[in-house]
C-alpha cells in the first residue's frame, strides 16, 4: 500500500513568505515617499534663521543634510548633537545642513521661540521654519526626526527616521562627499 503525500512546490511558498516579509517589513520602506531616488524639493517656506534661503542652484554641487525636527520633540533634541558635530567635522569639505523646523504643537509654530532655542543650543546651520508644512509636504515626510542626505547632483540618496543610526549616517555623509562633484 502507497502511502500519498501532496508535493508542495517552493515557488508558492516563497511568494508567500515574501508577501509577508513586505507586509511587515516593506510598510518602512514604502513610506520612504517619492522623493528618495529623485531631485532635492525646493527649501523654500518660511523664515529663515543663520542665513538663507538657501536654493536649489545656491546647494548645487555641495552635500546638503536636510533634518526635520521641531524644538519641543524629545527625540529631535537627542539627535540634536549628532546634527552639530556633523555640521562642525564636515562644512569644510563641502556638507551643507539644513534643519526645517515642522511644529507638531501650537506653541512651537512661534518663530521668536524658535529663535530663542536655535540660539540658547547653538544651531550655527540655517534653519527654515516650516509653520505650513510646505516642505514637510513636499518632502512626503512623516516623522520627526527625520534626516535625509542629498548628493552633490541635488539627488535625495539617504534617509533616517528617529534617533540613532548615526554610524551609517555619517558613513554616508563621508562616501557622498568622497564623490565627484558635476561639471
Amino acid at each position: 500500500m502507497q502511502v500519498g503525500y501532496r508535493r508542495i512546490t517552493l515557488a508558492p511558498v516563497l511568494v508567500a513568505l515574501g508577501l509577508i516579509a513586505l507586509a511587515i517589513f516593506g510598510l518602512h520602506a514604502a513610506a520612504a515617499g517619492p522623493v528618495l531616488g529623485r531631485a532635492m524639493p525646493a527649501l523654500d517656506g518660511g523664515p529663515w534663521l543663520n542665513g538663507g534661503p538657501l536654493s536649489e542652484k545656491r546647494l548645487r554641487g555641495r552635500v546638503v543634510l536636510v533634518e526635520f525636527w521641531t524644538y519641543g520633540c524629545y527625540n529631535c533634541r537627542n539627535v540634536e548633537p549628532h546634527i552639530k558635530a556633523w555640521d562642525a567635522r564636515y562644512r569644510a569639505a563641502g556638507l551643507v545642513v539644513v534643519g526645517v523646523h515642522s511644529p507638531e504643537l501650537d506653541y512651537e509654530r512661534i518663530p521668536a521661540k524658535v529663535r530663542a532655542y536655535v540660539h540658547a543650543h547653538g544651531i550655527a546651520y540655517p534653519v527654515v521654519l516650516d509653520n505650513d508644512y510646505a516642505i514637510w509636504k513636499r518632502f512626503d515626510n512623516h516623522y520627526w526626526p527625520t534626516r535625509y542626505l542629498v548628493d552633490r547632483r541635488g539627488t535625495v540618496r539617504y534617509r533616517h527616521i528617529g534617533e540613532g543610526g548615526y554610524a551609517q549616517t555619517e558613513r554616508r555623509i563621508r562616501a557622498l562627499l568622497a564623490e565627484e562633484p558635476p561639471r
